[in-house]
C-alpha cells in the first residue's frame, strides 16, 4: 500500500516565492476574480518529539492549534496522515487552512516511510527503499502510530483544548490507506490485525487512495467504512512506483466500495499524484493554485457538515463553483 509524493527540491524561501506566484497568476486567469488578501494568522503551530515507548518508535507530531481553543471551548480535530517520503511539516496548505477554520490539525510523521527514505543509501537503491516501505508491518505500524498521537495529544496537557469527539482521520496516498484502516478498512491476510479501526474517529478524508495492493476484492476491505467519508482525486493521478502503478480508475473503486451511504467524491481535470503536496508547480502552476483552492473549501464544507450535521447544501453548490475544474461529483442528491 503505497502512494509517491515527489517532495520538492527547491530552496524554501524560492517554493514559497513559487507557491504565491502561482496563486496570483490562477487569480489572474478567472475573469472577474480577486487575488485573496493576506489575513492574519489565527493559529499555532506546535511540534511534539514524542516516543511510542511500547514499540521503541518515534512519532514526531505537528499540531496546528486555533488560538480561540480552550478547555470551554475545544475544538474538532483533523489527525492527518502523509504520503511515502513525507512528513509532519508537509500539507500544511491544508493543515495552517483547517487551523485557521477552526480546526486543530494534527499532522504525522512515519519515520519507516517518512521523507528519510530519500537520503538514506544510494539512490539506485531508492526502488528498494519504497518497496520496503510498503510493506504490511508498516501499513500497519503507521495506523499503530495514528492512534498513539491521538492518546499523546488527547491524553495531555493540549487535550483540554479538542473535542474528542469529533476527531476526523484524513491522509494523501499511502496515508489516504492508513486513514481508511483507522476508518474500518479490514484486510484478510495472515499477520494483520483486525482490530486496527479507532473508534474515535468519526468520519474520514482519502485523497489519492491507492488500491489495497494485492487485494483482489476492494468490497470485501472497504465495505465495513460506515463513516461519512470524502475522496479526492485527479484525472491523472498516477503512481508510477514499479509494482505499485494505480491511476484514477483505483481511486474511484476505492470510493465506490466504501460500504457508508454518506460519501463524497471530487474528480478534478488534468493535475498529477503529487499536485496534492505541498508542491506549488505540479501538475501546472495555474491548475495546482486552483485545485488547492478549490480542495480546501471542499473539504470545510465536508468538515463542517461532521461537526453540524448538515452538510449538503454547501456541498451541492461546490461543484458548480469550480465547473471548470471539477471532471466528476459525486455528493448529496
Amino acid at each position: 500500500m503505497s502512494g509517491l509524493p515527489i517532495p520538492a527540491v527547491a530552496h524554501p524561501r524560492r517554493r514559497a516565492l513559487l507557491a504565491a506566484g502561482a496563486v496570483l497568476a490562477a487569480f489572474a486567469a478567472v475573469p472577474g476574480a480577486r487575488a485573496p488578501r493576506a489575513r492574519e494568522r489565527r493559529h499555532d503551530a506546535i511540534d511534539l518529539d514524542v516516543v511510542d515507548a511500547t514499540r521503541d518508535r518515534p512519532v514526531p507530531l505537528r499540531l496546528y492549534l486555533p488560538r480561540a481553543a480552550g478547555p470551554d471551548r475545544p475544538v474538532p480535530m483533523v489527525v492527518f496522515s502523509h504520503g511515502i517520503g513525507g512528513s509532519r511539516a508537509g500539507y500544511a496548505w491544508l493543515g495552517t487552512h483547517w487551523a485557521d477554520e477552526g480546526l486543530a490539525s494534527l499532522h504525522l510523521q512515519h519515520v519507516g516511510s517518512d521523507r528519510s527514505l530519500w537520503a538514506a543509501g544510494s539512490p539506485f537503491a531508492l526502488v528498494e527503499r519504497l518497496h520496503g516501505a510498503a510493506r504490511a508491518d508498516e501499513a500497519i505500524a503507521r495506523v499503530r502510530d495514528l492512534r498513539f498521537a491521538l492518546d499523546t495529544v488527547l491524553g495531555g496537557a493540549l487535550g483540554e483544548r479538542i473535542d474528542a469527539g469529533r476527531i476526523v482521520a484524513a491522509g494523501h496516498s499511502y496515508g489516504a490507506n492508513t486513514t481508511l484502516l483507522a476508518a474500518g478498512a479490514r484486510v484478510a491476510r495472515d499477520g494483520v490485525p483486525d482490530d486496527l479501526a479507532d473508534p474515535r474517529i468519526r468520519a474520514a478524508i482519502a485523497i489519492s487512495a491507492p488500491p489495497f495492493y494485492g487485494e483482489p476484492s476492494p468490497a470485501a476491505i472497504l465495505s465495513g467504512v460506515r463513516l461519512p467519508s470524502l475522496h479526492v482525486t485527479c484525472t491523472d493521478d498516477v503512481i508510477r512506483i514499479p509494482g505499485y502503478w494505480s491511476g484514477v480508475e483505483d481511486r474511484v473503486a476505492v470510493f465506490e466500495a466504501i460500504g457508508g451511504e454518506r460519501k463524497v467524491l471530487a474528480v478534478f481535470s488534468g493535475g498529477s499524484h503529487s499536485m496534492f503536496t505541498d508542491r506549488a508547480g505540479a501538475g501546472g502552476p495555474q491548475l495546482n493554485a486552483q485545485v488547492k483552492a478549490a480542495t480546501r473549501e471542499l473539504t470545510t464544507a465536508f468538515l463542517r457538515g461532521v461537526r453540524d450535521g448538515d452538510d449538503a447544501g454547501a456541498l451541492r453548490a461546490w461543484p458548480r463553483r469550480h465547473a471548470a475544474i471539477v471532471a466528476r461529483f459525486v455528493g448529496p442528491a
